[in-house]
C-alpha cells in the first residue's frame, strides 16, 4: 500500500501529464484563418482573388475547392505606374514566377525554305530576246529586256556580262562544278536575303549529303498569289550530282548581329497588343506594351518598349496580366 507522500507525488505527476497533453493538442489544433496570414503591412486589400483563376474573386477571405487561400490584391501604391500591381511574396513561390534580363545578343536566324535546281528555257529565250534588242538598238526594247532578265533573278553583274558575251548561256557561265538553284523566299523574309548571303541545300536524291552555294540575285518582283519572290543562288555541284528540274531543301542563316532581345517566353500577344510582364522589384510587376522584330535562337528582337536590364516575367506572366487587367477594369466588382 502506497504511503501518503508517495500518493501525493504520483498525483503530481499526472497533474504535469495533463498539462503537458492539454498544451500538445493546443498546438496542433488547425487554427482558423482570417485572410490576413502573410499579408502586406500598410497595403489595402482591394479583394481576393482564385489562385488557379484570376477571373474567379471574392470580396472576402475563402478558400477554393481544393482548399487553396485566395490570394489578396492590394490596392495601387502611390507613385505606381499605370496598371501596375503588387503581389505578395507567397502568391509569387506559388505561380512560380521567374524572370529573365532583357539585354543584347548575338542572333542568327535560320530560315528553311525550297528551290528547284535550274533548267529554264523561259529565261534562255529571254536571254536572246535581250541580245536581239541590243542589236537592234531599241532603247524601250532593251528596257523591257532588262526588267524581264532582273524578274527571272538576275543581277546587274550578270546581265552585263550577258551583254559582253553576247551569247545566250544556259547555265549563265558557270563552271562545270557549279549550278543555279531558284529559291523561293518569302515575303515576310525577303529583306533578310541579299546577294552574297550563303546557303545550303540538300536533296531527297542524296540524303544527308549538304550542298553550298551562296546568293546570287533576288527578283525585286514579288507573285501576288504565293506573297513570294524568286532568289537565284550559286551552288556548288561536285560530280555534276545536282540535276536540272530537281527540287531541293534550302537553309539559309542570317547574321542579325547584335540586338537588344527579350525571351520570347516572355511575351504575351492578345491578338490586339504584345505585351511583356516587367518585374519592378519588391513584388511590383507592370504589363508593358512592346514592338518586336525579328524571332530568332528563342529570342525576339526588341525594336521599343523595353531598356537593357529590365527584368522581363518568363513563368507566370499570364497570370500576372491577368491580374492586371482584372484589376484596371473591375473597379471593386467582383465575380463570384
Amino acid at each position: 500500500m502506497n504511503s501518503p507522500p508517495q500518493a501525493e507525488k504520483k498525483g503530481v505527476r499526472w497533474v504535469i501529464l495533463l498539462w503537458v497533453l492539454v498544451i500538445f493538442v493546443a498546438g496542433c489544433a488547425p487554427t482558423r484563418k482570417t485572410g490576413h496570414e502573410g499579408h502586406e503591412p500598410g497595403k489595402k486589400i482591394l479583394f481576393y482573388r482564385n489562385p488557379m483563376n484570376p477571373q474567379i474573386t471574392s470580396p472576402v477571405f475563402m478558400k477554393d475547392s481544393m482548399g487553396m487561400d485566395y490570394v489578396p490584391v492590394y490596392e495601387q501604391a502611390k507613385g505606381a505606374a499605370e496598371g501596375e500591381i503588387s503581389i505578395s511574396s507567397d502568391e509569387q513561390k506559388l505561380i512560380g514566377v521567374k524572370t529573365e534580363r532583357v539585354g543584347r545578343r548575338q542572333l542568327y536566324k535560320e530560315i528553311r525554305t525550297v528551290g528547284t535546281v535550274a533548267y529554264d528555257p523561259e529565261l534562255y529565250v529571254a536571254q536572246e530576246e535581250y541580245l536581239g534588242a541590243l542589236g537592234l538598238s531599241d532603247e524601250a526594247l532593251i528596257e523591257s529586256g532588262q526588267k524581264r532578265l532582273m524578274i527571272l533573278g538576275l543581277n546587274d553583274e550578270q546581265i552585263g556580262r550577258l551583254q559582253k558575251e553576247g551569247k545566250a548561256q544556259e547555265n549563265l557561265i558557270l563552271p562545270e562544278e557549279e549550278t543555279w538553284v531558284y529559291i523561293t523566299i518569302y515575303e515576310n523574309e525577303l529583306g533578310l536575303v541579299k546577294a552574297g548571303t550563303p546557303v545550303e541545300i540538300d536533296t531527297i536524291a542524296f540524303p544527308g549529303e549538304a550542298f553550298y552555294g551562296k546568293i546570287a540575285a533576288v527578283s525585286p518582283v514579288l507573285d501576288p498569289m504565293t506573297r513570294s519572290a524568286k532568289a537565284r543562288a550559286e551552288v556548288q555541284n561536285p560530280g555534276q550530282k545536282l540535276k536540272p528540274n530537281m527540287y531541293a531543301n534550302v537553309k539559309i542563316k542570317i547574321d542579325l548581329g547584335s540586338r537588344l532581345a527579350v525571351d520570347e517566353e516572355a511575351v504575351i500577344n492578345t491578338g490586339k497588343r504584345t505585351l511583356v510582364v516587367v518585374a519592378k522589384g519588391s513584388g511590383n510587376y507592370l504589363s508593358r506594351e512592346v514592338k518586336l522584330g525579328q524571332k530568332a535562337d528563342g529570342y525576339y528582337e526588341v525594336l521599343g518598349g523595353l531598356k537593357e536590364g529590365e527584368m522581363a516575367v518568363t513563368t507566370g506572366n499570364f497570370l500576372i496580366d491577368s491580374e492586371s487587367r482584372l484589376k484596371s477594369t473591375s473597379g471593386g466588382e467582383h465575380q463570384h
